[in-house]
């Protein structure tokens, strides 16, 4: 599995439900990037898309603990294990966690490869991604060439875990 996000420079994703800053560059490279894939997401990261609608060319999926959560054209989980059993059952599709906070946190052990782009200015967040570059079993592999967007500045980025030798 991998994960994508868009954090700020204290690794915020989110503040009341709503994501940092929309940059359309980096929405493009979100869309380009996971087109095709199967979405792995929380009930209120779901909620917080444009309409509330499910990404179109993606399989969405649903992680929940609510056993009552349906909703059409999307594909409801309600523990790890079930979402892996999904991912075998699916082993030519890639795999993309897409937030919110929570998901990303239960599911960055099972990632691999993580798309940051980080934007560097420090906004009000109540909604966090783990920092990398604080976690010894991620390296840094890629980063852009700096980007702008009116008055702001980001890096695409790309992260690789770390496997140890056992």
């Amino acid at each position: 599995m991998k994960a994508i996000a868009a954090v700020d420079a204290n690794w915020g994703i989110g503040f009341k439900g709503k994501l940092l800053a929309r940059i359309p560059e980096d929405q493009k490279f979100f869309r380009d990037t996971t087109l095709g894939s199967v979405v792995v997401m929380g009930r209120q990261t779901l909620e917080s898309l444009p309409g509330g609608r499910v990404l179109d060319g993606r399989a969405n999926v649903v992680l929940t603990h609510d056993p009552d959560f349906h909703r059409k054209d999307v594909v409801a989980v309600h523990s790890i294990e079930e979402l892996q059993k999904l991912q075998a059952a699916n082993a030519d599709k890639e795999f993309f966690c897409i937030g919110g906070g929570q998901v990303y946190a239960q599911l960055l052990p099972y990632c691999d490869e993580a798309y940051i782009t980080k934007i560097a200015y420090s906004y009000e967040a109540d909604t966090y991604f783990p920092n990398l570059d604080e976690q010894e079993d991620w390296e840094l592999v890629e980063t852009s060439e700096e980007k702008t967007c009116f008055d702001m500045e980001y890096y695409f980025t790309r992260y690789h875990r770390i496997r140890k030798e056992s």
